[in-house]
């Protein structure tokens, strides 16, 4: 990818607002590329990760959970931050099994994405997950879920249908749908 040099903006400083559990908040004043002044706030996020587990007959393993911000419940795939230090697949493996009660015989990672380009650093990784095993669940326990397994094509028409309209989800199952594309045998 090519980024011309005439679009980057420049810190002068940074300053912090919040600082919280999960996330921290920053105000920055930055020079504009063409030399004038602006303030950037921005939230700084340790990352995430993100899982399709696919059984093998195809069905995927969904949670339904309520999402206090815009008072909803919604589908979403598997996911959790990343705890500092941690990588990403050891992560993605702690987040499958603490909220599905599902273990991965084999975790590929997929590919990643920024979720909120305009006022926060957070990535996502993602990963499907395969050959899998059911084993006993602990989610945290601030954390209520239910996981759901149904047809990965259900999944997909619930895309669709905008009955899931999770950013995260959407855009995993539809890289899910690519990379199973390009790996059936």
């Amino acid at each position: 990818m090519h980024f011309t040099l005439k679009l980057v903006e420049r810190t002068l400083e940074s300053n912090p607002v919040f600082s919280g559990v999960l996330l921290h908040v920053n105000r920055d004043q930055v020079i504009l590329p063409n030399g004038s002044n602006a303030v950037r706030e921005w939230i700084k996020h340790p990352g995430a990760c993100a899982v399709v587990p696919f059984f093998d007959n195809g069905d995927v393993m969904l949670l339904k959970q309520y999402r206090y911000p815009v008072k909803q419940l919604f589908w979403e795939v598997p996911a959790g931050k990343i705890d500092q230090g941690e990588p990403p697949e050891v992560t993605a493996e702690r987040e499958l099994q603490e909220e599905t009660g599902v273990k991965a015989g084999e975790l590929h990672y997929i590919g990643h994405f920024y979720p909120c380009i305009g006022y926060s650093d957070e990535v996502i990784h993602i990963y499907t997950a395969t050959d899998l095993t059911i084993v006993a669940s602990n989610a945290d326990e601030d954390e209520f879920v239910e996981p759901v397994r149904i047809s990965f094509d259900e999944a997909l028409r619930m895309v669709d249908s905008g009955e899931i309209n999770d950013g995260k989800t959407v855009i995993c199952l539809l890289r899910a749908k690519s990379w199973l594309e390009k790996n059936k045998k």
